[in-house]
């Protein structure tokens, strides 16, 4: 049975006469990966702020881990973990000794400390570094044992706020190698971030918010299906060709210089065998073919930055 671990309804957050979050609905499931996705200044940060209890929303009905928010911040704060933009562990301590302060703090007791900080530098293979001054530390291991002190606790929810902000693409694999682990075991993450092929790899679920609002909402699927652009491009060897395919295949691009014509599709097999069985019916063989479908760059760019529209979209396509 599926499960909610996080529910916000008419999430509302200003500051002065700046509204930073406007009437915002989100549910997350337990055991999932919901990616808040969004342009600077959308609000994304602020949400997870609010939902771990370090700001306090104006308005909405909020619940982490069937805590909620506003009347029982200390159960959320037992329930979840926090992984922040920025490195939030001691330049002075060794990472074992972050682990271990972090350990403490948490109320683990001694012997339970020791054991779990040597199980979390198993995990993340941080075992060799342990014991060495964060100096040494590259930025990709500073973030691994960033995420090692959130899951101390062993939290059942965890918030990544932008977590590979500034790692190199080996780091960031890493990073994403570690969040499907978590998500395998059963833990719940709500995670914001800039890098599309990072929610596209990692979410479950993706919400789109811009200006305070969500403006969209599905899997990484559905919301590529809300975006236009998808076609075929099919090259020929010859002008004589080319030109009896254009004939055959109404609505379809021409390149001359290329002997290419572009065809708008959906994508789909279905789609594909059909147009290939017109083609092979005339006669007409294809030298190359091309199949383009819209990715997350073409949903971020379609939704958001623009003042045309506030409404929210659904994945059936229709506004509200």
């Amino acid at each position: 049975m599926t499960t909610t671990a996080i529910a916000v309804q008419g999430l509302r957050k200003s500051y002065g006469s700046k509204t930073v979050l406007d009437d915002v609905d989100l549910t997350v499931n337990s055991g999932t990966v919901t990616a808040l996705l969004g342009p600077n200044g959308a609000g994304k940060t602020t949400t997870v702020h609010i939902l771990s209890t370090l700001v306090r929303p104006d308005a909405g009905t909020l619940t982490v881990a069937g805590c909620d928010v506003s009347r029982d911040p200390d159960g959320v704060r037992a329930a979840i973990g926090l992984t922040g933009q920025f490195s939030a562990v001691d330049g002075l301590l060794t990472g074992e000794e972050n682990l271990l302060l972090m350990a403490r703090l948490r109320h683990l007791g001694a012997k339970r400390s020791k054991a779990r900080v040597a199980e979390l530098l198993e995990q993340f293979d941080l075992v060799e570094a342990a014991r060495k001054p964060l100096a040494t530390y590259s930025g990709g291991m500073r973030r691994r044992l960033d995420l090692a002190m959130t899951l101390v606790a062993t939290p059942s929810v965890i918030f990544l706020d932008e977590p590979t902000t500034g790692l190199d693409p080996r780091s960031r694999h890493t990073m994403w190698d570690i969040v499907r682990g978590l998500v395998a075991e059963g833990t719940t993450v709500l995670l914001t971030t800039q890098h599309l092929e990072e929610a596209d790899q990692l979410a479950d679920h993706i919400a789109v918010l811009d200006g305070g609002r969500i403006v969209a909402d599905g899997t990484p699927d559905e919301l590529k299906s809300l975006v236009p652009g998808g076609h075929i491009r099919l090259r020929f060897a010859d002008a004589a060709a080319l030109d009896a395919a254009a004939r055959l295949l109404d609505g379809s691009a021409r390149d001359e210089s290329g002997l290419a014509l572009t065809v708008p599709s959906a994508g789909g097999v279905h789609a594909l065998r059909a147009m290939l069985g017109r083609l092979d019916a005339a006669h007409l063989e294809v030298d190359d073919l091309s199949i383009h479908t819209p990715d997350l760059d073409d949903v971020f760019f379609a939704l958001t930055g623009t003042k045309e529209s506030s409404g929210r979209v659904d994945t059936k396509g229709t506004e509200s």
